[in-house]
């Protein structure tokens, strides 16, 4: 019975094909924007947790001051001595690297181009997971002696150098030369939307005596050891700092200390909300696929009346008219489904790699929404078929 009612809804299904197309096309469009949104919104966190991850584990960074932006707190910056205290009082510190940078303009022959110098020691490719492709970091000497040699960024290469190694070549930072003596690689956008890879990093010293003039640090980034806990040497660190700063216990931070796992939570949160928002959008429009699902049936019963009324005096059961009309209003939605979901899988893959996002396919996600689909048919054809059986024989007979 089930067999041969399944036949009948397939053959009042294709005895229209343009409508039965029009009528799936909410659902659809329903299940791809659902899927579409979610599978964009899941690569879109992954991405943000790679480029978290790409700044270095574990990672504490200090900045003066308490607020960003315009109105910002005046504080004073952060001293060499601050750096020696941290590696020799707190034991869950893997490095610690001082940081001062400004914005220069680097010159290569006839090419320049804007770049932001950051000067530090050894320690910022260590605790930033900054790897060397070509040439070495720092020597001791180098360091010491702030000699002008230099390690530079994948887009600095690019925009300076073309194709070839920069490594032994010579560019030019305002009034001197500096020797490029290694090349980072490639890290790409970082989360605040910034080139990780325009930098050129030289020996703090250098930068302090040819640059800034000054003997200041801006930042602090600090490793933690694998397996300490993050929390226990925020808590020190935040100790030894109002100590060395000669913070009153009734006086707030003068400094403020960021961890990139609530960087990372933050963010990830932030992405995660928006896409259940635009799924939640999204979904408005499988209802709209259900309300068109549920007119185009009562006007095929409008239309078939005299049919059903056949059915019903050659003694068809009413469950069996109902099922008839329930069945046509569930492939209907199921059908709708599947194309959404190949819809879906080619949109999601195609707008992921214009946005440099990860496709991550989610089989929970694709089944839920085909069988949300489903749903869709079962509920919004039920009063439709429900209609259709509870049609009087006789008056079924003579409608014209």
């Amino acid at each position: 019975m089930l067999w041969n009612t399944l036949l009948l809804s397939l053959r009042a299904i294709t005895r229209n094909v343009l409508r039965s197309f029009l009528t799936i096309l909410g659902v659809v469009i329903g299940v791809a924007a659902v899927i579409t949104m979610v599978t964009l919104g899941k690569g879109a966190t992954r991405s943000v947790s790679d480029q978290i991850s790409s700044m270095g584990s574990n990672l504490l960074m200090l900045r003066p001051g308490q607020r960003f932006g315009p109105g910002a707190d005046v504080a004073p910056n952060f001293k060499l001595a601050d750096v020696e205290a941290i590696r020799a009082q707190i034991t869950a510190i893997d490095a610690v690297a001082p940081v001062a940078s400004l914005s220069v303009t680097a010159v290569y022959q006839a090419r320049n181009w804007s770049t932001m110098v950051t000067g530090s020691t050894n320690d910022h490719f260590r605790a930033g997971n900054w790897e060397i492709v070509s040439g070495r970091d720092f020597t001791e000497t180098e360091e010491r002696s702030g000699r002008a040699v230099c390690v530079i960024g994948e887009s600095v290469r690019a925009n300076l150098f073309g194709s070839q190694n920069p490594v032994g070549s010579d560019i030019r930072i305002k009034q001197f030369s500096c020797e490029v003596v290694g090349l980072l690689k490639a890290k790409g956008q970082s989360a605040m939307g910034s080139d990780q890879d325009d930098t050129v990093v030289m020996p703090l010293r250098t930068v302090q005596r040819r640059l800034t003039g000054s003997q200041d640090v801006s930042r602090l980034t600090v490793s933690v050891r694998e397996g300490a806990s993050i929390d226990a040497a925020k808590e020190q660190l935040v100790l030894l700092m109002r100590e060395r700063r000669n913070i009153a216990e009734n006086e707030e931070d003068n400094f403020r200390v960021m961890d990139t796992r609530q960087i990372a939570e933050t963010l990830t949160g932030t992405t995660r909300i928006l896409t259940m928002l635009l799924g939640a959008v999204a979904a408005v429009s499988l209802l709209v696929g259900g309300i068109g699902i549920m007119n185009i049936m009562l006007v095929s019963v409008t239309e078939r009346t005299r049919e059903i009324g056949i059915r019903l005096a050659i003694g068809a059961l009413e469950r069996e008219v109902l099922l008839q009309f329930l069945i046509e209003a569930v492939v209907l939605a199921s059908l709708g489904g599947l194309i959404g979901l190949a819809l879906a899988a080619g949109a999601s893959m195609t707008i992921a790699r214009m946005m440099g996002i990860p496709y991550l396919f989610d089989p929970l996600t694709n089944i839920l929404s085909f069988l949300f689909s489903a749903a869709i048919g079962v509920i919004f054809g039920y009063f439709p078929a429900r209609r259709a059986a509870q049609l009087d024989p006789i008056d079924a007979l003579r409608h014209e």
